[in-house]
């Protein structure tokens, strides 16, 4: 992790994500990495923009240092969350990273269009995301510098 972060708390990541079997092959590739990391997982884009607002039954949760963003979910999808954050002067600052099964050139656009940081088609093989979420980590922890949680 960067330096100040490492030193200082585990990483707070916030994944929003719909689908059970994701969720649980990230922590996988998360608790095999050498990073200490919270992993905060909300189901839709509605209770994304409330945790990041600190609204409702996610008054009193921490500021995530990196959101991982699903595009189809039920809701409110990742397009729409990622239009909020770009609207929100709050928000703004957060990293972005769109994690998707879709590797459609317009929704590809589409979410860089909307300011996402990194977009990552989800793999297939089990082997193969937990390398991904692995690399993901040691990307956004070791070699980024990031700011500090509002």
């Amino acid at each position: 992790m960067t330096d100040r972060l490492a030193l200082s708390r585990p990483a707070e990541i916030l994944l929003v994500e719909d689908n059970d079997d994701d969720v649980e092959l990230m922590r996988i590739g998360f608790a095999k990495s050498r990073l200490l990391v919270n992993l905060h997982r909300v189901r839709n884009g509605e209770d994304c923009m409330e945790f990041l607002r600190k609204t409702g039954a996610f008054a009193n949760v921490p500021s995530p240092d990196l959101v991982l963003l699903d595009i189809n979910m039920p809701k409110m999808d990742g397009r729409e969350v990622l239009a909020e954050i770009v609207a929100d002067a709050k928000l703004q600052h957060l990293p972005i990273v769109v994690m998707t099964t879709s590797a459609a050139e317009p929704d590809i656009l589409a979410a860089y269009k909307l300011r996402c940081n990194s977009y990552i088609v989800k793999p297939i093989d089990f082997k193969q995301f937990v390398t991904v979420i692995q690399a993901l980590g040691d990307y956004w922890f070791t070699v980024v510098v990031l700011p500090s949680p509002a």
